[in-house]
């Protein structure tokens, strides 16, 4: 058996959730969705199927046993288990355990769950959540791969997921050793921020030795599972949770992976979602790089740097104005403060001098070349020449 161990922050912060999780124990639509992820049989596709045909996870329980049954995939067995499953005691059980460890309650139905898992055509009806997912991270790409990474392969994901964190991306992983380790942590290292999916409840967290990798994450981003908290980790679980990892994001960049790796899984998922595919290439003599450079053949775009993916990404739709109105060309443009923005709006597509930065924006030479450098790091600007910089 697997060995687990729980989120220490879950485990000792008893307060109550801010969003879904706070709602009242009596709170229909939670209670009725959190029972029907409880009951044995009821997978994503099936929720679905019944979601269509009822409307709600309230209305499935309140259909006639006939009226279940002619869902397709429904026998009588299941019929019976979502008869049965009626009572709510457990499901109140699980909602007490969830406020208990400061887990948020995300529906479907609301507000706050992530618009690109809503896209699918299978999403969870339910989304356990420690830490909190923003806005902001709908501008997310994946980064997965080996367990069994190399050093090339470990080095690769980290400075990728640093790279695209510094220009505003959330990075999304399974927080599994190797390759999405390393893609959490160079994240979390460059000051950006990163979720991690899991195939197990969230007080079940596997593998245990990334314990405290999960806190950070819980601060700087979320933990997130589709299962009732003391799920176990099952290796069925894992590839369902891999449709989930490229759900939430824009792409999915695959590092490392052999040719019957899970991430060629998540590689499937996100081409049958719609969303871009990269891949890293290896060595021609590296069984890890076989998965990736069949990807590569079948049409996925090449990795060499964050840039060819925020190439391919293109124009974010889920990101055309910032809070103000003005508009917006880059995800990284959303994380500047007062002066870098004061500064971007000061240089053009065209080349624009730096005295010209200056004076249009009232600034100080020298706060005016620390923020350009700044801009330079995030990828916003380019320098045309020594006194030149223009806007990318």
């Amino acid at each position: 058996m697997r060995e687990t161990t729980q989120l220490p922050a879950l485990v000792a912060d008893v307060r109550t959730s801010p969003r879904g999780a706070s709602a009242d124990a009596q709170d229909v639509e939670i209670l009725a969705e959190l029972r029907l992820s409880l009951v044995p049989g009821i997978g994503p596709r099936l929720r679905q199927a019944l979601i269509d045909r009822f409307g709600s996870a309230t209305a499935i329980f309140a259909a006639a046993p006939d009226q279940i049954r002619a869902v397709e995939g429904i026998g009588p067995k299941l019929t019976r288990a979502i008869a049965s499953a009626s009572d709510d005691r457990e499901a109140i059980e699980e909602l007490e355990l969830c406020r208990r460890h400061g887990v948020d309650v995300v529906l479907a139905s609301r507000p706050n769950y992530p618009r690109s898992l809503s896209e699918i055509h299978d999403p969870p009806g339910i989304l356990f959540v420690a830490g909190e997912i923003e806005p902001r991270d709908a501008l997310a790409v994946a980064i997965v791969g080996s367990r069994h990474a190399t050093q090339y392969g470990l080095e690769q994901a980290e400075r990728l997921a640093a790279s695209l964190a510094r220009a505003g991306v959330t990075v999304v992983s399974g927080l599994a050793r190797g390759i999405d380790g390393a893609a959490h942590r160079g994240a979390l290292e460059a000051g950006g921020r990163t979720i991690a999916v899991l195939g197990s409840g969230l007080l079940e967290l596997y593998p245990p030795e990334h314990l405290g990798l999960a806190e950070k994450i819980r601060q700087h981003g979320a933990v997130v599972s589709e299962l009732p908290l003391r799920t176990k980790p099952l290796s069925g679980t894992f590839p369902q949770r891999n449709r989930l990892i490229s759900g939430m994001s824009m792409g999915v960049i695959v590092v490392e992976a052999s040719e019957r790796s899970g991430a060629l899984i998540t590689a499937r998922h996100a081409a049958e979602q719609g969303r871009d595919v990269f891949a890293v290439p290896g060595r021609v003599d590296n069984r890890l790089a076989r998965g990736c450079h069949r990807l590569l053949r079948e049409g996925a775009r090449l990795v060499e740097s964050a840039d060819d993916v925020l190439e391919e990404l293109g124009p974010l739709v889920a990101a055309t104005t910032g809070p103000t109105g003005e508009e917006v060309r880059h995800p990284a443009e959303l994380l500047l403060n007062e002066i870098e923005q004061q500064v971007l709006a000061a240089i053009h597509s065209d080349t624009t001098s730096i005295d010209v930065v200056v004076e249009t924006s009232g600034l100080e030479t020298s706060r005016v070349l620390a923020t350009i450098s700044a801009l330079e790091m995030r990828r916003l600007i380019r320098r045309v020449s020594g006194n030149s910089v223009r806007r990318v």
